[in-house]
Formats: C-alpha cells, sequence, structure tokens
C-alpha cells in the first residue's frame, strides 16, 4: 500500500492547494499515465470535471470544497490504506445530442443530469416521448430534467424530484416549475430508455440545454440516452458510499 501510485487534482482553493502539495510531498505525487488513482481534493464540481476528463482509473475524492456529496471527509492519515479499502462505485454517464435552429448538432456527456431551461421571458413548451412514443403532447413549464441516480441530489433533488439509489437502473425525468399540466412532477425510466424533447414554438419560447453546465443554445430538440460504454470508477470509504449518503439526504 505505501508504494501506491497515487496522482493528485485540486481545485483552486487555498484549501484544496495546500492539502495536494501536503498530500504530495506526504505519499508522493506520479503523472496521470503511471497513476493507479486520482486522488481529488475539492468539491462535486471538481470531481465531475475530474470524471469527464479520466476514463478508467478509479477516482477517489476528499472535501477541500464547499458542496461534498461525492467527495470522502478529509485526512493527511493511512491514506493508501483508506484507497485499499475503499468501496468502488461505477457511474454511467447521459449522452446527450442537440438539434440547433442553425441546423447543427451537439453532443455532450452528463454525469448528473441533462437539463432543459426557458431561454426567455415566457415559459417553455414541450413535447416529451419516450422511445419513439409521444408520452406527454405539451409540457409548459421553465424546464425539464432528466437526471442520474448519481446526481439525483443536485439539481434534481433542488426541482423536488425524487432521489433515487445506485444500482435502481432507473433515471428521474423532473419537471422545474411546471405550469401545465400543473400537478404533474415527473416520472421515474428505465436507464435503458431513449428520452426525447422536442421545443414547441421555438422561435416565441427560446429553449436551451446543459448537460453538467455545457451549454447549447436554440435547441429544438434533444436526445438523451445512458452511454453504457463509459463507466466512472468512484472510492468511497466504506460506510459513506453513495448508497448511505443518498439515504442520509432524505432523512436532513
Amino acid at each position: 500500500m505505501a508504494g501506491m501510485k497515487m496522482h493528485f487534482i485540486a481545485s483552486s482553493t487555498e484549501a484544496a492547494v495546500t492539502a495536494a502539495e501536503r498530500l504530495s510531498e506526504r505519499y508522493g505525487h506520479v503523472p496521470l499515465r503511471e497513476a493507479e488513482v486520482i486522488v481529488a481534493l475539492g468539491g462535486d464540481g471538481l470531481m465531475l470535471s475530474v470524471m469527464h476528463q479520466n476514463r478508467g482509473l478509479p477516482v477517489y475524492g476528499m472535501n477541500r470544497g464547499t458542496v461534498g456529496f461525492l467527495m470522502n471527509s478529509y485526512s493527511e492519515a493511512g491514506l493508501p490504506a483508506r484507497i485499499a479499502a475503499a468501496e468502488e462505485t461505477a457511474v454511467n454517464p447521459l449522452a446527450m445530442t442537440a438539434g440547433t435552429t442553425d441546423g447543427h448538432e451537439h453532443c455532450a456527456l452528463a454525469i448528473n443530469e441533462v437539463s432543459l431551461l426557458r431561454a426567455g421571458p415566457q415559459a417553455a413548451r414541450l413535447q416529451i416521448s419516450v422511445n419513439g412514443k409521444v408520452r406527454m403532447q405539451e409540457l409548459v413549464c421553465d424546464g425539464a430534467l432528466l437526471s442520474t441516480p448519481a446526481g439525483s441530489t443536485a439539481y434534481n433533488y433542488s426541482a423536488n424530484g425524487p432521489i433515487l439509489p445506485l444500482g435502481s437502473d432507473v433515471l428521474a425525468l423532473t419537471a422545474i416549475a411546471a405550469f401545465r399540466p400543473r400537478r404533474w412532477r415527473g416520472a421515474i425510466l428505465p436507464s435503458t430508455a431513449t428520452l426525447r424533447f422536442d421545443v414547441l414554438e421555438p422561435d416565441k419560447r427560446p429553449v436551451m440545454a446543459d448537460a453538467d453546465s455545457r451549454g447549447v443554445d436554440s435547441v429544438l430538440w434533444v436526445e438523451i440516452r445512458t452511454e453504457t460504454s463509459i463507466s466512472h470508477r468512484l472510492l468511497f470509504d466504506p460506510g459513506h458510499g453513495l448508497e448511505e449518503r443518498l439515504m442520509r439526504e432524505q432523512f436532513v
């Protein structure tokens, strides 16, 4: 364990940079191509960035930021042993394809969620299809999002969406400030589903799409599916994995 090859990545905060320096000095820092594990020091924003940029290597995060749902608690002591004892959780991202008014298509991956948001003063009008079948002719709303289980405690939860347990193989479709149908809050979809949004009256009611903060303006339609060919490996201390975090979040 003492010889574990670690690559440290820190956010720009003073606490994260200092932690990276201290841990690198104590345990050694190797280039990414030589590493066995990535140690991310920051908050959930850094973790998402690391996951988007690195595939294959397991990532062990320690919280040196503000929001740390995906991070373990910070401690300098016994880091190789903690990593060796950590439980691994696999996360598949969502793949978004968005068609825009200029005739182009834009693709992006999202580990948390893909969201559609109104881009003007008027509410968005969206038609929703699942696996090629129209399930809702018209949703008038500020927006809608599709969330993974790992992202279900982020924007989805703030929009009153459900928390999804890992391993459930489902996705959360959540409306954001629905006006019509007023009482519709969303739906639970199987992770194998392909979801499509078609924007109605795009000139009058412009809509933008967002995949983990990667925005696309003036969308006409958006298709979303689970990208099963990509699996991100997250490491959590025993008893502090995502399942426990999801449970704790519901009783705050």
